[in-house]
């Protein structure tokens, strides 16, 4: 996903096989010219014996941290969390949080989420959807630190999606239909990502978020933990370092990502 004011000079034509229909009273604009889409692994997951709340394996990658349900059929995905507060300084930088259906193991992604985005010392919030490969579109309500949101994407049949987000602090929420064929639903995801991409197609540097509390984490309606195959996702920078910790899933459901490095 990118959602950059800025970062490139136009506007990437939207790609064909898109028809969306927004309910609400979103303000629908492309942001940037690259959306990103599905995670950077880095060499395969691997088992993790004995692991609590539901975690099969464990995995590293560039630009997702977080959970992901990876080996079934999945029709719906969703979670709260409070949209944390950005510590900006220096160069622009970009923490995104979001749920989503496949993308870990497939080309497509369906996804709604808040950001936080750093411009020297300012912090920009905002709220989007996306449904990669055609570019995300922002909302244009306003989004504060410490605000409360809903999330959910639902599949509704016939290669149709349903992507719900709500700011229950802010009183507003947007329902965006959207198709896409062609869409596995292969995985169901709960994410901190670092977006995708600079001119040179690397990740952008993740934004300090300090950290984010998420909750309710849910696939096919029932706890992520108990959805199958659930993946704990490690965000590492080119070093192999770790650019924030992932804390366990307690009840399945909930966990918290804290920031620890840019890149």
């Amino acid at each position: 996903m990118l959602r950059r004011w800025g970062i490139l000079l136009g506007m990437l034509t939207l790609l064909a096989g898109l028809a969306v229909a927004t309910t609400g009273s979103a303000s629908a604009g492309t942001m940037g010219f690259r959306p990103g889409g599905p995670v950077h692994l880095v060499g395969s997951a691997a088992a993790v014996p004995n692991a609590r709340g539901g975690i099969r394996h464990q995995a590293e990658s560039t630009n997702w941290s977080g959970y992901a349900a990876t080996t079934g059929t999945y029709s719906s995905v969703s979670a709260s969390w409070t949209e944390p507060t950005g510590t900006c300084s220096g160069s622009a930088k970009y923490s995104s949080f979001w749920v989503g259906l496949d993308g870990y193991n497939s080309s497509s992604v369906e996804q709604t989420g808040s950001e936080v985005d750093c411009s020297g010392s300012r912090a920009r919030y905002y709220a989007w959807y996306e449904m990669y490969p055609n570019p995300s579109v922002s909302y244009s309500n306003t989004v504060r630190p410490g605000d409360h949101f809903n999330a959910s994407v639902t599949y509704t049949g016939s290669n149709h999606f349903s992507l719900f987000i709500q700011d229950s602090t802010q009183g507003w929420s947007h329902t965006t239909t959207g198709t896409l064929a062609g869409a596995p639903r292969s995985s169901a995801e709960v994410i901190v990502e670092a977006p995708c991409c600079t001119a040179s197609g690397g990740i952008l540097p993740l934004a300090n978020f300090g950290t984010v509390h998420i909750t309710g984490s849910m696939a096919n309606g029932a706890a992520l933990g108990n959805a199958g195959g659930v993946t704990q996702i490690i965000m590492v920078d080119s070093a192999g370092r770790d650019k924030d910790t992932v804390s366990s899933l307690t009840s399945g459901e909930n966990f918290t990502a804290t920031w620890l490095r840019s890149n």
